[in-house]
């Protein structure tokens, strides 16, 4: 897979994990992120190396993140996406959502997913909706596998 870095406005977003600030991401993951709170690093780094990660940089720092998990075919999972509190309200998450959206390698897939507890009406931007028939979906959900 080819890596992927486009530019605008000072900032860059690229697919190169080898740029990604993994202390920034782990401490955000497992201090902030309401979804993984306490989150090892351990798990952290190999959700890293097991997805196709998007890193949102100003200059060298790294501000954002996200990573989407994929067959690269027909399904795609959009995760852990943020953006540092100091650079939220000048349209990142919308820039960095678009990118994900037209990844070359995330083009024609049947279905999106994501979750989230906050960020609906961003994501409705793109086309994302509730799920239409919520009786098919299933999961199994460990909310406290990160507890101490």
């Amino acid at each position: 897979m080819e890596k992927l870095i486009v530019h605008k406005d000072g900032f860059c977003i690229s697919t190169d994990k080898t740029k990604l600030n993994i202390g920034i991401i782990y401490k955000f993951l497992s201090t902030e992120a309401y979804w993984c709170l306490n989150i090892p690093k351990d798990k952290v780094l190999n959700s890293i190396q097991n997805s196709l990660c998007f890193g949102i940089y100003k200059d060298d720092e790294q501000v954002g993140f996200a990573r989407v998990i994929s067959d690269f075919s027909t399904i795609a999972y959009l995760g852990d996406v943020f953006i540092l509190n100091n650079y939220r309200g000048i349209g990142l998450s919308k820039w960095l959502v678009k990118t994900i959206m037209d990844h070359p390698d995330l083009q024609g897939l049947r279905r999106w997913i994501l979750l989230t507890g906050d960020a609906h009406g961003l994501y409705r931007q793109f086309g994302w909706t509730d799920i239409a028939d919520p009786t098919k979906w299933m999961e199994l959900y460990n909310k406290k596998i990160y507890s101490k």
